[in-house]
């Protein structure tokens, strides 16, 4: 389900597309500064390697090949000069020199790089063996053969190494003016790479910034005027139209906020008609139980006024009549006056029933050792007329109603006491532990050697009026167990009878009390707590 504005999604590009712009475009721009680069280091590394490599080493092996030469013309000179043998050894150096020199220098001019140092160097051999061939082996042979160099054989000599001179000095200044150029070449290149630097870092700089710009203005600002719009309806103003604008994304995730926003306006409409039938019902209950207030303080004054006058009225006429009534008289007599008293019991009980969790005055820590005691002196008359046991163990602390519990301790204990069998005597025991599960507490146990509740009767026991056993035979209301379970109920706990078999009769009903009770309600009408009341009259059911 979309919202208003994702029928016109097809007009925006959706957000894949826009980084797929920007992510091409970055790639591109990469490539592009990939190139660049690797061009304009190329450029520097030729430059570099023809200047150090190449013209370099030619124009330091041209120095050397000129000594050489130079070695040679001394050498001859000095020969002639004195004919000794030893002033021949820079002629023979020089040779040496001569022929290493020239070699290396061919070896750079076939690595390239270097133009016209083949004719450069053919030249200075050139000469160099003309001078040789014209004048310096004659001149050596005629000194050694002791006729001496003429005259004219030397100007001829200096004329033919003027010419290896001059071969030389070109060799040398044509590398000079290569090694020139080359420099401004290698100096070129690296102003190149410099420049595709720089050209690069700017080129980049403003790629992040316009990207940045572009994504602010077509994600970023959408998103964070849709994060506002929905802040907006967070924070209560649900009537507030939420759009999204930008990529197709952005429209759509708007458009289906804004189903959620008219869903929950449907909802919240929805909900504020059952808060409405809620309140109509809440007032309807509280005249309810105005009502039943009203019925329980008629039923526990009015009605309970005619049954005493019906007693007091049997019982007088029987006192004063009685000698002039037959025995069926004095029967029906009897009947109406136990009737009476029993409808008594019955609305007693029924209020006391009625009162659990509704008037009772809030939780507060109970010791239920002393409470137990308490309870069980309740049940002392009867206790001794049937000579019956109450042991009441360690009992730990709860926080809950005293009265309640009172007479929950009561109601099961008299109850353990009037089912006892015959001509045995009652034993009831009141024990607890702890437990953990489902949440921490306490397990008490109220156990007897009575006559026992069968296991199909074991959840019936706890339904109002429900009796096992006949009026005749065992007195009461059938309302003592009821009462007892919504007492435990109210105190957040659970009540049943262990139906696991013993090898003993009797009964075991087990119930339990949370560790920390959370607080009970306050008394509606600031009342004394029903089980106070309920406490001083019968308890045993």
């Amino acid at each position: 389900m979309r919202g208003d504005g994702s029928g016109d999604t097809g007009r925006h590009w959706p957000i894949r597309r826009v980084f797929g712009i920007v992510a091409g475009a970055a790639a591109l721009f990469g490539l592009v500064a990939v190139l660049l680069g690797t061009l304009a280091l190329t450029r520097l590394g030729q430059a570099r390697t023809n200047l150090l490599d190449q013209i370099g080493p030619a124009v330091r092996t041209s120095q050397q090949l000129s000594a050489a030469l130079l070695d040679q013309e001394t050498g001859v000179r000095g020969f002639s000069l004195t004919g000794s043998e030893e002033f021949l050894t820079p002629y023979t150096s020089g040779r040496a020199a001569e022929e290493q020199t020239v070699a290396a220098l061919r070896r750079l001019e076939a690595q390239g790089g270097i133009p016209g140092l083949a004719s450069d160097v053919d030249a200075v051999e050139a000469a160099a063996a003309a001078w040789r061939t014209g004048y310096a082996e004659p001149a050596i042979a005629a000194t050694r053969g002791g006729a001496g160099t003429p005259v004219a054989a030397a100007d001829n000599g200096k004329t033919l190494f003027d010419d290896v001179r001059a071969a030389s000095v070109k060799l040398s200044t044509d590398l000079e003016q290569q090694r020139v150029a080359a420099r401004a070449r290698l100096d070129r290149a690296a102003a190149f790479v410099t420049g595709v630097g720089i050209a690069v870092a700017v080129v980049m700089a403003a790629f992040l910034i316009a990207a940045s710009i572009g994504l602010r203005s077509a994600v970023l600002r959408p998103i964070s005027r849709l994060a506002g719009q929905v802040r907006g309806v967070v924070s209560g103003d649900v009537q507030q139209t939420v759009e999204g604008s930008g990529p197709r994304e952005i429209v759509e995730l708007g458009g289906d906020v804004d189903a959620m926003r008219m869903h929950i306006l449907r909802e919240l409409d929805l909900l504020q008609e059952t808060n409405r039938r809620l309140d109509e019902q809440t007032r309807d209950l509280e005249r309810s139980n105005h009502d039943l207030e009203q019925f329980a303080y008629v039923a526990s004054h009015d009605l309970q006024e005619p049954l005493r006058k019906v007693s007091s009225f049997c019982q007088l006429l029987q006192r004063r009549y009685g000698d002039k009534l037959d025995e069926r008289a004095d029967q029906y007599i009897d009947f109406a006056v136990d009737g009476a008293q029993r409808m008594q019991r019955l609305i007693n009980d029924l209020l006391a029933f009625s009162r659990v969790g509704r008037t009772t005055s809030g939780f507060v820590p109970v010791a239920l050792g002393p409470l137990a005691d308490a309870a069980a002196g309740q049940q002392e008359t009867l206790r001794s007329e049937i000579d019956g046991e109450v042991v009441v163990g360690e009992l730990p602390e709860v926080s809950g109603d005293p009265g309640l519990l009172r007479q929950l301790f009561a109601n099961l204990i008299g109850n353990a006491l009037k089912f006892h069998r015959e001509g045995v005597s009652p034993q009831v025991h009141v024990t607890a532990r702890p437990v953990d599960a489902p949440e921490p507490g306490w397990e008490i146990t109220v156990r007897d050697n009575g006559i026992g509740i069968e296991p199909e009767y074991a959840e019936k026991v706890f339904v109002i009026f429900q009796r096992l056993h006949a009026r005749d035979v065992y007195a009461g209301t059938g309302i003592g167990l009821a009462l007892a379970k919504k007492i435990v109920e109210f105190h957040g706990g659970r009540i049943w009878v262990d139906t696991d078999p013993r090898p003993e009769p009797g009964t075991t009903i087990t119930f339990t009390l949370p560790a920390a009770a959370p607080a009970g309600p306050p008394s509606a009408d600031g009342s004394p707590a029903a089980a106070d009341v309920a406490s001083d009259k019968e308890s045993v059911s």
